[in-house]
């Protein structure tokens, strides 16, 4: 049987060697946009339908992976303003820890390093009673979201549009706990370890060992966290310690985390060196080889947006106007323009865009739409950041690892 991975690959190779004439055909349904869809692109409709969930309070996510553990949520369930935990997705690079009530109550942070002044060791309780605690909504993404659009395919996770989300974090901010273990004048980066163990079962190797580097560990917003959305954090989602530095790769947000290490280097752990997390510092063809030299580590994440009501491939009355909404974000910045598309991008109409709840959290957007004529359409988001940056309509620029697809998102809406 062909893993979830090769049968997507395998799907995007059939669809592209598919006549753009053909597509009505497959749709079932007059295109009346036909000849605006850009070249090289397949109306989203074609694409692969969703898998059921088996991950237990997880309810309709889509399992691309078992081991280690890897899940996506459909747009459609990240309506919410605040994404709860039962919708948020799951990343991991090994195997979850199996913690007893024991190790929770003896659970340790160490902070150490070659920049760091004074080495400690706080147990939760100290944290908890030792500094200020901050609750902020963050935006988490994987950095490859999105890579099942890429073509020449890149191998991984076939994630679609839903590696991301923004739950409300509770915790301590990292820099009050850095700067009471003092920080020495060369610290340049700190890099986390974490409890999880190595897909192998080798103890001596480490499945993830990520970092960044002083500025963003010293911002307001990047928390040790114990409680999401109020409550314990879910053990999938890092229990009973993690690192959160919303707006970058949601890798460098330690799950599980029992280290903390102040550098004066970049810092060098797992997942960190070669082409892991980076893409190449300068544009390349697709499917090149690309030394790991040449390749440059992921930040802030791109500008995005999604649309999460209604779900792709409704069917809707010509005479009647389309609610939309959904959320845009982009990464250490805040979006100013959101706008939505309904003949493959050649003219745009703009949307209601309201304020994040704070720095690094996503934004809800809404609109209304009216169709032309009945048949098949599409609704394309676009976004707009602080800093001029839009995200484009086909897929950027191809990397080796398939990072960064910040992409317009699309749904399919069939007008009767």
């Amino acid at each position: 049987m062909k893993s979830t991975e090769q049968s997507r690959i395998d799907r995007r190779k059939f669809l592209r060697a598919t006549s753009v004439s053909s597509f009505s055909a497959l749709l079932g349904m007059r295109i009346p946009y036909l000849s605006l869809l850009p070249a090289g692109m397949a109306p989203v409709a074609l694409a692969n339908p969703a898998a059921g969930s088996v991950i237990p309070h997880k309810p309709g996510l889509v399992v691309l992976n078992n081991r280690p553990i890897n899940a996506e949520t459909p747009a459609h369930l990240l309506d919410d303003a605040i994404t709860p935990a039962a919708k948020m997705f799951v990343r991991n690079n090994g195997i979850p820890p199996q913690l007893t009530a024991e190790q929770v109550a003896n659970w340790t942070l160490r902070i150490g390093g070659e920049s760091c002044a004074r080495p400690g060791v706080f147990s939760l309780g100290d944290l908890q009673k030792k500094f200020q605690h901050h609750t902020y909504q963050l935006q988490l993404e994987c950095g490859g979201n999105g890579r099942s659009e890429f073509f020449p395919p890149a191998r991984g996770n076939q994630w679609s549009t839903g590696a991301v989300s923004c739950a409300q974090w509770t915790g301590v901010r990292l820099r009050d706990v850095l700067q009471y273990c003092g920080i020495k004048d060369d610290a340049v980066y700190i890099g986390y370890n974490s409890a999880d163990s190595h897909l192998s079962g080798d103890p001596k190797l480490r499945p993830i060992s990520r970092g960044v580097p002083m500025h963003k560990a010293l911002e307001d917003e990047t928390l040790i966290a114990w409680a999401l959305n109020s409550v314990d954090i879910p053990p999938l989602h890092g229990y009973p310690l993690r690192l959160v530095c919303g707006g970058w790769p949601a890798s460098a947000s330690g799950k599980w985390l029992n280290e903390i290490l102040i550098r004066d280097r970049i810092h060098d752990g797992a997942k960190m060196t070669g082409s892991a997390y980076r893409v190449p510092c300068a544009p390349v063809a697709p499917g090149a080889e690309v030394p790991d030299a040449q390749m440059c580590i992921i930040q802030s994440m791109p500008v995005k947006s999604l649309i999460t009501f209604p779900k792709s491939g409704i069917q809707h009355k010509v005479t009647e106007p389309l609610n939309l909404r959904g959320h845009a974000w982009s990464g250490d910045r805040e979006v100013s323009a959101m706008t939505i598309s309904i003949d493959f991008g050649a003219t745009w109409q703009p949307c209601n865009l309201q304020p994040p709840a704070n720095r690094l959290a996503w934004q809800q957007w809404s609109t209304k739409v009216s169709f032309p004529q009945s048949g098949y359409f599409e609704i394309w988001a676009r976004a707009t950041d602080d800093q001029g940056h839009s995200q484009p309509i086909v897929v950027p620029g191809w990397n080796p690892k398939g990072y960064l697809n910040n992409a317009s998102h699309r749904i399919a809406v069939a007008v009767v």
